[in-house]
């Protein structure tokens, strides 16, 4: 089933009849029950200490998004509330949406297919016998305990401990919501069994009446939320499988030298009539023929030297989608990675694996233990994605996950006997937390005390994460930094002594600072203080205590997320595949751009390109690309 315009035509509608819906029953609850108005006004209406302990928690995630807001104070608390509406909202659709999904594939019970007359929930009913609440309540119970199931292995969107999960859709807005999703039109097409469906559903999720008055209020985007949401178009099929087959596959055919069963797979890989493998060592023959008068068949059955490419374990394999959206490019790699690891296992010629010196037949003696293993070897070591949309990694992480189930599926694994996923590589690029009280509260303790410095430098670069995205350069920025700290260390006299430089962010210098960082060099160091920060982080949030738990809860894990895009950012990959945005950026960020892109910066996609070609090395860059290009 392919989807067609009428086909999204018909989903566009649905969702956003459900967007509506939940948005709707959001704001009279979050006023109703919480007292939350988006004014700022804040009435004590709880009837129970839970509804009081659910309303402390919900303000403190409205605080946390009003921190990472620009503008007047308010301003600011509008579009928080506004922002916090809009990702309740979407996390709700997201769920019921996934379990359509697995339900259709046979990983859960029927549960949302027919509501509450699906079979699943009426065995659940029948075993609570009322002592659940009444039947709308069991429902929610159940429905929550399949969400917690599914968050074994899928955290990021079925995580009942984060604040946007304390309201749950009233009995009428679930209703339907419910009705609108199991419509017939709906199950005449087939949605629930594509993959692609959940991608579809991010895009439509967004009003097409707000993009069209984002633009007509400014030619520019003025904020992070406008530049995702004025960028958020879902790549075609054979756009995804073209650029796919000439990066990755072609990086496959390379190393394989044309021995390879992509050759087949990948239907718009090009290739020439004569392609000539060269060997380990030998050089491209200089070009001594004139071929200038030669028609095109003429020059296409030219012979072509193709240089040498040497073997990788494929877990050695990466690739990046930096502006990754709901994953489509990574979704067709992973059909192309089975291909890939299955023919390396069986290649007496690979070397090991650079992470544990280990080969791929080793690790796994059988074929068999291998296909098993693959989902979660391509999800752990091959697949990385960036975007500014936090939305983005929730569908991302979904539909990996959903292709990992259905290639256990076809393994004829049962969900029983099926390895858990515990890991994508998804990261959503945007500002570190903005609450500087905590920042100074969590850096107080670390030590040595350059962690701190380095921190700070790392909360200050990522401001504009959110607009620059992938663009960022931040690895460059923390680089910098290092190689600062380190001349300064440098300089000492006395080399007794430790470490002794001025703090980084130190507005009083005459005061210089200690720190412990004798016999790390530039790169070790950092690598040791980036595991050594997410430790601390981790520690910060698990020992949350007064009443302050979910704003430190909130504080690490969107400083974990920050580190994990910087962690991405530092590395090299194989391939580099995006649609990306187009056009032109916020005012910040065309400053940052004009700086660090000199040659591109008047064109998103341009600056992207760039990026992509300094992060792929030998490796390839695909793109969508302007006429301009």
């Amino acid at each position: 089933m392919s989807f067609d315009k009428p086909t999204r035509n018909l989903l566009a509608k649905i969702v956003t009849r459900c967007r509506d819906r939940l948005a709707s029953d959001i704001t009279e609850q979050l006023q109703s029950t919480h007292g939350l108005h988006p004014d700022g006004t804040i009435l004590d209406v709880a009837r129970t200490e839970d509804d009081r302990r659910a309303t402390e928690d919900l303000l403190a995630l409205w605080d946390h998004f009003e921190a990472a807001e620009a503008g007047s104070p308010q301003t600011r608390k509008t579009a928080a509330y506004q922002r916090l509406v809009r990702e309740i909202g979407f996390t709700l659709l997201n769920r019921l949406a996934a379990l359509r999904l697995c339900e259709e594939r046979g990983l859960v019970v029927e549960c949302v297919r027919r509501g509450m007359a699906s079979d699943g929930f009426r065995l659940y009913d029948q075993i609570a016998g009322g002592a659940l609440g009444n039947r709308y309540q069991t429902y929610r119970s159940f429905l929550e305990g399949l969400f917690d199931e599914l968050a074994l292995d899928l955290g990021i969107l079925f995580d009942r401990t984060a604040p946007q999960s304390l309201i749950f859709p009233s009995e009428p807005a679930l209703t339907d919501v419910l009705e609108l999703l199991n419509a017939p039109e709906l199950a005449a097409q087939n949605l629930w069994q594509q993959d692609e469906t959940i991608g579809w559903i991010y895009q439509y999720y967004n009003d097409p009446a707000e993009r069209k008055a984002m633009r007509d209020a400014s030619q520019a985007p003025r904020n992070s939320r406008e530049l995702a949401v004025r960028n958020q178009f879902f790549t075609p099929r054979y756009v995804v499988e073209f650029l796919t087959d000439n990066t990755l596959g072609r990086i496959w055919y390379e190393m394989r030298q044309g021995d390879t069963r992509l050759v087949e797979q990948c239907r718009y890989l090009v290739r020439r009539p004569q392609e000539i493998f060269l060997g380990s060592g030998e050089n491209l023959p200089a070009e001594d023929k004139d071929t200038s008068s030669l028609s095109r068949e003429e020059l296409i059955r030219q012979p072509v030297y193709i240089s040498y490419r040497p073997k990788k374990d494929p877990r050695d394999l990466k690739l990046l989608d930096p502006a990754c959206g709901s994953g489509h490019f990574k979704l067709y790699a992973f059909d192309l990675l089975i291909t890939i690891y299955e023919e390396a296992w069986a290649d007496p010629d690979l070397p090991p694996f650079s992470e544990t010196g280990t080969w791929l037949v080793h690790d796994y003696p059988s074929l068999e233990d291998l296909r098993i293993a693959i989902p979660g070897l391509i999800l752990r070591h091959n697949l990385y994605g960036i975007d500014i949309d936090p939305r983005a990694a929730q569908i991302a992480a979904l539909a990996l996950w959903l292709r990992a189930q259905r290639a256990y599926q076809e393994l004829g694994l049962a969900p029983a006997h099926r390895p858990r996923i515990t890991r994508s590589n998804v990261v959503t690029a945007e500002p570190m937390p903005g609450d500087r009280e905590l920042l100074e509260d969590f850096l107080s303790d670390l030590r040595p005390r350059i962690l701190g410095d380095l921190v700070r430098v790392v909360f200050d670069k990522m401001q504009l994460a959110g607009e620059a995205g992938s663009l960022l350069k931040i690895e460059e920025d923390l680089a910098e930094a290092v190689a600062e700290a380190h001349r300064q260390w440098a300089k000492e006299s006395q080399p007794e002594q430790l470490a002794l430089f001025a703090e980084l962010r130190r507005t009083d210098a005459q005061q210089p600072l200690h720190f412990d960082i004798s016999g790390i060099t530039d790169a070790a160091f950092w690598e040791t203080a980036e595991e050594r920060v997410l430790e601390e982080l981790n520690r910060y949030a698990s020992q949350a205590k007064n009443g302050r738990d979910t704003r430190r809860r909130l504080f690490a894990e969107d400083a974990a997320q920050g580190f994990s895009f910087v962690d991405l950012c530092r590395q090299q990959y194989d391939v580099v595949l995006m649609n990306p945005p187009f056009g032109l950026t916020t005012d910040l960020v065309f400053e940052l751009l004009r700086e660090k892109y000199p040659n591109t910066y008047v064109d998103l996609y341009a600056s992207f390109v760039s990026r992509g070609l300094r992060w792929a090395g030998n490796g390839f860059v695909g793109a969508i690309t302007s006429r301009a290009f």
